[in-house]
C-alpha cells in the first residue's frame, strides 16, 4: 500500500509555517548538515540544532520557482563540465564512521 499522508502544518507567531518531517539521509548529508550547523552557530554565537541548519539551508538555497517563469522560458542548461562523478560504493558502517569523524572534526 502506498498511502500518502500530508504532514500536519502549524502557523507560527512570526508568520511562518512549521512542518514535521521524517527524512532518510546518507551519512554524508548528515555530516554536511552538522558542518552547516557549526558554521551557523559560529555566526549566531549560540548553539544551533540540525533542524535550524536545515531551515537555514532551505532558505538560503532557494532555486527560482519554475511556475513563476514566463511561458516558453527554459531554465539554463548545465554544461558537461558541471556533471557529478560517481564514487565507488562503501559499506554503510564505513560511511557512518567517516560522517561521525567529519561532524566531530577528527577526519
Amino acid at each position: 500500500m502506498n498511502d500518502r499522508v500530508t504532514p500536519p502544518m502549524h502557523a507560527t507567531p512570526d508568520g511562518e509555517a512549521e512542518i514535521t518531517l521524517v527524512v532518510r539521509l546518507p551519512w554524508e548529508d548528515v555530516a554536511r548538515l552538522g558542518q552547516e550547523a557549526g558554521r551557523l552557530a559560529a555566526q549566531m554565537k549560540r548553539p544551533v540544532t540540525l533542524d535550524e541548519a536545515v531551515s537555514h539551508r532551505l532558505r538560503s538555497a532557494r532555486p527560482a520557482a519554475t511556475h513563476a517563469r514566463p511561458a516558453g522560458e527554459q531554465p539554463p542548461a548545465m554544461s558537461g563540465s558541471a556533471s557529478v562523478s560517481s564514487l565507488p560504493p562503501r559499506p554503510p558502517a564505513e560511511q557512518a564512521r567517516q560522517a561521525i569523524e567529519r561532524i566531530n572534526g577528527t577526519a
